[in-house]
């Protein structure tokens, strides 16, 4: 018997309304299974160009077993893998998939980051890293709000493939459970092996792709106000591979654009100059 599964990554996100009734994901991988008498084959493909880590799953002890010992299988950049199991006395033949982006294995070296808006455009830090309500876990510790309006142009902060778009919630609320609905961008840089998320945009926000190859500064979206929040902004993040629920964490940046973030305050006007 053949299967043919699409896995699907479901991240961040952040008006009030109904929650939405459907999950998106911001990307899709193919695999395929099969159970052929005593052999069981898994072919694993990654169309991402960014490494990512897969985990097989079964209720079955004797493979639970097997896959545990091997789990999370990482995959490199636009490869895929073959896995042929010899199998025997198995009764369920079902197997259960779970993803996450990046390879925690790769040096991480942050560089410079450049502002998510556009030149000669003025826009308030409505909340900075370590601080509250929202920017103390793991996931966001780092990050930076900027307050942008629905409408406003989002910016790529550095060059990079684009690796997850979310694009068709069309709302938000305040509570914690609006977190997984909120539209948003994952942009994955090679180099340095680090993901900057744009977060909040709004319905059909996004004007990349995955698998675009941008550069910074460019035109990636439009700003919105979906998912985790009830104030128009833009949500920024810088984030590496991890062991973790979310399977990324945020992580420090010294600068970004002309400003140390050591340096900067709550409210305070953020500018790019040409």
């Amino acid at each position: 018997m053949k299967y043919i599964i699409l896995i699907l990554l479901f991240l961040s996100g952040c008006r009030t309304a109904e929650l939405p009734k459907e999950r998106f994901s911001q990307f899709r991988l193919n695999i395929n299974y099969e159970f052929q008498e005593s052999e069981l084959s898994i072919n694993l493909k990654n169309p991402l160009h960014s490494p990512v880590r897969i985990w097989v799953q079964s209720e079955d002890i004797g493979l639970k077993s097997y896959f545990d010992k091997i789990n999370p299988i990482t995959l490199s950049p636009l490869k895929d893998s073959l896995l042929t199991i010899n199998v025997s006395d198995i009764e369920i033949r079902e197997l259960h998939f779970a993803a996450r982006l990046g390879d925690t294995s790769k040096q991480i070296n942050i560089g410079k980051v450049d502002l998510p808006f556009q030149r000669n455009k003025s826009y308030k830090l409505i909340q900075g890293p370590n601080s509250e309500p929202t920017h103390n876990t793991d996931w966001s510790r780092y990050a930076l709000d900027f307050g942008l309006s629905i409408g406003d142009t989002v910016c790529a902060a550095m060059d990079g493939y684009v690796v997850g778009v979310v694009e068709d919630y069309k709302s938000g609320g305040a509570g914690k459970e609006w977190k997984n609905y909120g539209n948003f961008i994952t942009i994955y840089d090679p180099e340095s092996g680090v993901y900057t998320q744009y977060v909040h945009l709004d319905y059909k926000g996004s004007f990349v792709n995955v698998g675009d190859k941008v550069v910074r500064g460019q035109i990636i979206g439009i700003s919105g106000m979906t998912g985790q929040t009830t104030v128009e902004h833009l949500h920024f993040n810088c984030l590496k591979p991890s062991h973790s629920e979310d399977g990324l964490i945020s992580i420090p940046i010294d600068s970004i654009g002309k400003y140390k973030i050591s340096e900067l305050k709550r409210y305070q006007l953020i500018t790019i100059e040409n």
